[in-house]
């Protein structure tokens, strides 16, 4: 039985691989994310097909980042697939725009906060302010929040930082970097398992290559929403 709670990600490279990974996952999957990666791969026809035909739920992850009018646009574009997540950057003015551009849909729109492949060595070569990483994840996120984002993604370290902000109340908070015991980490530096991060206060987790590319799909998908169901997986916020 399907838990929309986990949201497999889909970083496949092309349409008939995504159809034959959902037709693989079967019911035990009703909610995607398809990212940029998978943009020339024909993602937005892809995203389209699992919601229309097939019944999923759909997590655009694209990340948008520009001037307020072109977000503005480019959200309002997105909007009319019907989908159900749209990532944007944190920044205020790229939150105001994207809330403006999903006004007449029901897309929630999800900001980044950092990162879950940065730590603070990346952070400081790319110029990013002093501070240690979850100070500055929650700083984002109440920013991002305060601004009209219907939730925030961030790694599932941050999620429980999160989850007290008064921003944050009726909220969604969303956890890439989320790994199942023995999985390799990638390129996630922040991570942690999918019970931690549901009881740290994650409404979804994003689990992609540990499910994908495993030899048998089903079964490390049913592994996860077993843990997910499990007492260790337990929040408060439930």
């Amino acid at each position: 039985m399907s838990d929309d709670r986990l949201i497999v990600a889909m970083d496949v490279p092309n349409v008939l691989d995504g159809l034959e990974l959902a037709k693989t996952l079967s019911d035990s999957v009703s909610f995607y994310k398809i990212g940029l990666g998978m943009l020339t791969g024909g993602g937005l026809a892809l995203a389209d097909e699992l919601k229309q035909k097939h019944g999923k739920r759909i997590f655009l992850d694209m990340k948008f980042f520009d001037i307020g009018a072109t977000v503005e646009a480019a959200v309002r574009g997105v909007a009319q697939f019907d989908l159900d997540f749209l990532t944007v950057h944190g920044d205020p003015h790229v939150v105001r725009a994207a809330r403006e551009g999903a006004a007449a849909s029901h897309m929630k729109i999800l900001a980044v906060t950092i990162l879950t492949s940065l730590d603070r060595g990346d952070l400081d070569a790319s110029c990013i302010k002093q501070g240690d990483v979850a100070d500055l994840v929650q700083e984002r996120a109440g920013i991002a929040l305060s601004n009209g984002a219907d939730g925030v993604i961030c790694s599932p370290q941050e999620a429980a930082l999160i989850r007290a902000l008064p921003e944050a109340e009726g909220k969604l908070i969303v956890t890439p970097g989320v790994r199942p015991v023995g999985a390799d980490l990638g390129d996630q530096k922040r991570v942690m398992t999918p019970a931690q991060a549901i009881a740290n206060g994650a409404d979804h987790v994003v689990v992609g290559r540990p499910i994908w590319q495993a030899a048998d799909p089903k079964a490390a998908a049913d592994d996860v929403l077993a843990e997910l169901r499990s007492p260790q997986a337990k929040s408060p916020n439930i």
